[in-house]
């Protein structure tokens, strides 16, 4: 009898600590999108704005925010509380029942539902080209969700973290970052407000902010100190003990890790992350995390979901992509397990997935291998993530392992490289970088193309700044601009047609200009975000501009 109460009661327990589940709720649409259309700054910022006109990308309905009204009406649901939301994915995520989830469904705004347990959607409305489900584990062992622990600067010991990747010819020729905005994902940066190695970064105003996404609060010093370890690989500074590979690049802090739970909602909060950090302007996005395995076994993932569209959080990184910043990712430190390949976000498509090599550049036997479930190249790229130089949350300079070190120190370098090459898109710099990688002729499931050659990456994308025939010949100013939009010619250039089209292509209206009379009314457009294409000779420049 006192068997079958215990198996009874475990039973139980196993029930009612599954009884909330995790889903999200996707909306139909976004009913102020033509406001924000016509005020683009009220939804991103001008640094944001200036990143997609450099890159020739077009504002779309991703970046309207989501309505508010939408998401207070699931929140003021019986039984559901709202943990995330995503302008991205026009979706909140929600916890609840699996009736009071089900329920939303009859809200008029409501689109679709999916379930982070897979096994609970059966016939709900489901369309795969918009979403996916996931779950998560973070980014290193299975079970463990942050990677475990294991000249012209005096680096120290850190010199060969940065010297493997030729980081140091980029610090030689004062490419170092600055101007470059990256975003740290992780679990924590306590003490880095007040520890030594961090005080160049404080004392020059390289932290912008951040935000704690778990707690939903400004507290970002605080949490477990992965990020803190983290950080100090790119920013840290202690002369002749220290030196990250970006040192004079911006940051922002955020918390979308919960060190102590693997839930999807981590997922989601990233995704969140990364639209913020869109909006403020970041370049890049770096993050060594990464989900596989999750506290409720119907949340995992297995190997076949490592296909860049199934999970949330990769996703994404995708579309964090198509908005012009880099992501690089941290491959995962499951490579001497039963289940040794990369984790979510790490294989998305678009991603620069980081493994880790020894100091020697031998493959560390902890980085997890590639390739994506649906073959391909995977890790991209490799850094030394063996015995990887950084300063811990006290502030001593020590050595730890992981993926979660060479992910960042590849982060810097990457800021390092388009600090240099300004003028180049997001796919060109990743291009370049995975061009002049070791293996990049013959890569394998361990190495990915292997350990990138920076010197040889920068001196590829000069060439290509200075030959791009696809660079602006002619220069459009002031932008915004009121009332009055300014055209200065080229040398040997007399006239041109220049033509305006709206958000849908649509155009809206056409002038031939002459180099004596360089400027356009823009009198009869109303405010909003505009693109031009101007047409002189073989020339055809295209680009954006922003009518106040």
């Amino acid at each position: 009898m006192s068997k079958k109460l215990f198996i009874i009661s475990l039973l139980l327990i196993s029930f009612f600590g599954y009884s909330q589940e995790d889903a999200w709720v996707y909306f139909t649409n976004k009913p102020e999108s033509q406001y924000y259309f016509d005020n683009p700054l009220q939804m991103l910022s001008q640094r944001s704005l200036d990143r997609r006109t450099i890159q020739n990308i077009v504002i779309d309905l991703k970046d309207v925010p989501i309505h508010q009204p939408y998401v207070d009406q699931i929140s003021a649901s019986n039984g559901i509380e709202v943990k995330a939301k995503s302008k991205w994915f026009n979706a909140v995520h929600v916890r609840g029942s699996i009736a009071d989830i089900q329920n939303l469904s009859s809200l008029s705004f409501v689109d679709h539902l999916q379930f982070a347990n897979r096994n609970l959607n059966g016939s709900n409305k489901i369309k795969t080209s918009k979403i996916t489900n996931n779950s998560k584990s973070a980014a290193l062992h299975k079970g463990s969700k942050i990677a475990e622990t294991n000249s012209a600067f005096l680096y120290g010991n850190s010199a060969n973290q940065v010297n493997m990747l030729h980081v140091d010819y980029l610090h030689n020729q004062n490419y170092t970052g600055s101007g470059k905005i990256i975003a740290v994902m992780d679990a924590g940066f306590p003490n880095v407000n007040v520890v030594a190695p961090f005080q160049r970064l404080r004392d020059n105003n390289q932290i912008l902010g951040g935000y704690n996404f778990v707690n939903r609060n400004d507290n970002f010093y605080t949490g477990n100190s992965h990020g803190t370890l983290v950080l100090s690989t790119m920013g840290g500074y202690v002369e002749n003990e220290l030196v990250g590979t970006a040192p004079d690049a911006n940051y922002y802090l955020f918390i979308t890790e919960d060190a102590a739970t693997e839930n999807p909602v981590e997922e989601s909060n990233w995704v969140e992350a990364a639209e913020v950090a869109d909006s403020l302007g970041v370049d890049i996005i770096t993050t060594s995390l990464g989900y596989s395995d999750y506290d409720n076994p119907n949340y995992s993932y297995t190997y076949a979901d490592m296909n860049g569209t199934t999970s949330f959080i990769s996703r994404g990184a995708d579309i964090a992509f198509s908005r012009g910043m880099i992501c690089v990712v941290s491959a995962g430190n499951s490579g001497s397990t039963v289940n040794p390949n990369i984790s979510v976000p790490a294989d998305a498509y678009t991603v620069l997935s980081v493994g880790a090599v020894k100091s020697d550049g031998v493959y560390a036997t902890f980085s997890s291998i590639g390739p994506s479930f649906d073959g391909r190249v995977k890790p991209d790229v490799m850094a030394q993530g063996q015995n990887s130089v950084l300063s811990n949350a006290s502030g001593t300079i020590t050595t730890a392992s992981g993926t979660s070190f060479s992910g960042p120190i590849m982060a810097g370098a990457i800021a390092s490289i388009w600090q240099a090459a300004p003028g180049l898109n997001n796919q060109q710099i990743v291009t370049f970088v995975k061009e002049s990688a070791d293996r990049f002729t013959n890569p394998t499931n361990q190495y990915g193309y292997g350990i990138p050659d920076f010197q040889q990456a920068l001196n590829n994308a000069l060439v290509l700044s200075l030959n791009d025939t696809s660079k602006a010949k002619f220069l459009v100013y002031p932008n915004p601009a009121n009332s009055t939009l300014f055209v200065s010619f080229p040398d040997g250039f007399e006239e041109a047609k220049v033509v305006f089209y709206n958000f849908l292509g649509q155009n809206i209206c056409e002038k031939i200009i002459q180099n004596s009379e360089d400027s356009v009314s823009l009198e009869t457009l109303n405010s909003g975000i505009y693109f031009y294409k101007i047409e002189s000779n073989s020339i055809v420049q295209t680009g954006k501009i922003i009518k106040n």
